[in-house]
């Protein structure tokens, strides 16, 4: 019993420390974002109670970033690129694993074999080609060159197509004998079943695209379309970095996602553990 009590105190520790070496940073960006510039690395060594509370507090750096920076603009590039990337996302990668899921045609497991290996290369391996075919069609520095390419995302057909392959057959025998269409199967029989790998997709989806930094950069020139981890690095100049702006900044790219994040955990942890390997 002693023992028992002995392991559980242990794993306990374990969990503290790690939550303080994954908030620790996030608390240091948020009390350096409430900080004047001059302040932030004053209390920085050693380190004491002074260096996670600030002696003066200011929200210059975030009135800064939107009266000054355009973060309006960016947070609405951003949230915009992202979103229509869900939307079109979930459509085109559902309707493409329910193809899987249902249909029997030639060549079907070669076809899906190269859809596993698009979220198997790395991005750096085909931005250049992409971006030689976004430019052909016109696309650069505009919101189709931002949203389109990653529209198809092999990881959701695969987790919607895990999940189609459990649903029980004779559902969508009964319907076709019922004189329904395949699409409508699909959009009032199968997609209402769906909704933990839907958010879990969703969810997948919106970070990728919130988090992107390579393909942004690449694909865009102008302010005008310029997304939030591409104006992070604006920060830096060439004889100053502005710490507390780039903090306070940071700070919101984050705060976005958890808020999104954490009233949908439960969907997203029971879509990712249903979609299983069902062959």
């Amino acid at each position: 019993m002693r023992r028992k009590k002995r392991i559980t105190l242990l794993i306990y520790i374990a969990q503290i420390l790690l939550a303080l070496i994954i908030l620790l940073p996030l608390a240091f960006a948020l009390v350096s974002s409430l900080r004047p510039l001059d302040d932030i690395f004053r209390y920085m060594s050693p380190v004491t109670w002074r260096t996670f509370v600030p002696s003066e507090v200011t929200f210059t750096a975030y009135t800064s970033l939107f009266t000054e920076r355009g973060f309006g603009r960016i947070f609405f590039n951003t949230f915009y690129v992202s979103v229509a990337n869900v939307i079109f996302g979930l459509f085109i990668g559902s309707l493409a694993a329910f193809a899987f899921a249902v249909f029997t045609f030639k060549g079907k497991n070669f076809l899906f074999l190269l859809v596993l290996l698009t979220f198997m290369i790395p991005f750096e391996v085909i931005a250049i080609p992409l971006y030689s075919l976004v430019d052909a069609l016109g696309w650069i520095d505009t919101y189709s060159g931002l949203i389109v390419p990653g529209i198809a995302n092999g990881l959701v057909i695969f987790l919607y197509r895990q999940f189609f392959l459990d649903l029980p057959k004779p559902l969508i025998e009964s319907a076709k004998m019922d004189g329904a269409s395949w699409f409508r199967v699909y959009w009032n029989i199968i997609m209402p079943l769906s909704k933990p790998v839907t958010v879990s997709a969703g969810l997948l989806i919106f970070i990728y695209q919130w988090e992107s930094f390579m393909w942004p950069l690449i694909a865009t020139r102008s302010k005008e379309y310029k997304v939030i981890q591409i104006a992070l690095s604006d920060f830096v100049t060439e004889f100053t970095t502005f710490w507390n702006e780039m903090f306070a900044a940071a700070i919101l790219s984050v705060i976005i996602p958890v808020i999104i994040i954490l009233p949908l955990q439960k969907y997203f942890v029971q879509g990712i553990a249903s979609s299983g390997t069902k062959e």
